[in-house]
């Protein structure tokens, strides 16, 4: 299964409440929307994907528990990036200071935030070049930390602002650096 990209703007143009009314009546869909305003509708992931995500999400989880920096989303949060487009990574993290400014009702719809750390695990139906485009769109809007991992082909590549990409081979872990003190992961049930 691929993501397919529809491009309304000739007939209209989505404003935010409406792509935001859209996602709510199809729940059983998973859309994005990228910076020109197209739709992405994204496949749903396969159970070893689902389950490899469910794993860092409850490493990543029982961290930030401890650690009470900020605050963790799964992959069906979506984002309003500063650019105009709609992101929903993997796994996302927002220091709890960025996350407090932001008004109840903007955090009850699409966070109009950009995640300080974000993640995005390949799956089957993933494309490298669509995916690395992803995490550049996230580095280039103020994410400060991320990672692409792909369990197939046993490699990480790590984004940071203003830096060449770190490409890691079959590493046994993962340092959350500065942007998540204290934070290791454990990869090496996914290889």
């Amino acid at each position: 299964m691929t993501a397919y990209t529809i491009d309304f703007n000739p007939v209209i143009q989505l404003t935010d409440d409406q792509f935001y009314q859209l996602c709510r009546a199809n729940p059983d869909l998973k859309f994005e929307r990228n910076s020109h305003g197209e739709l992405i509708i994204m496949p749903p992931t396969g159970g070893e994907t689902g389950n490899q995500n469910f794993e860092l999400v409850i490493d990543f989880g029982i961290w930030n528990r401890q650690t009470r920096l900020g605050v963790g989303f799964d992959s069906s949060t979506c984002f309003k990036l500063p650019n105009g487009a709609n992101r929903s990574p993997d796994l996302a993290w927002v220091r709890q200071e960025r996350w407090d400014a932001l008004s109840p009702e903007q955090r009850t719809k699409f966070p109009p935030i950009c995640p300080d750390f974000v993640v995005e695990l390949m799956s089957p139906s993933d494309t490298l070049k669509a995916t690395q485009d992803k995490m550049k769109e996230y580095i280039e809007n103020g994410t400060r930390l991320g990672w692409l991992i792909a369990p197939e082909q046993r490699r990480v590549e790590i984004y940071r602002p203003q830096q060449a990409v770190e490409i890691l081979e079959a590493p046994d872990t993962l340092s959350g650096e500065e942007v998540l003190p204290g934070f290791t992961l454990d990869l090496r049930s996914l290889w």
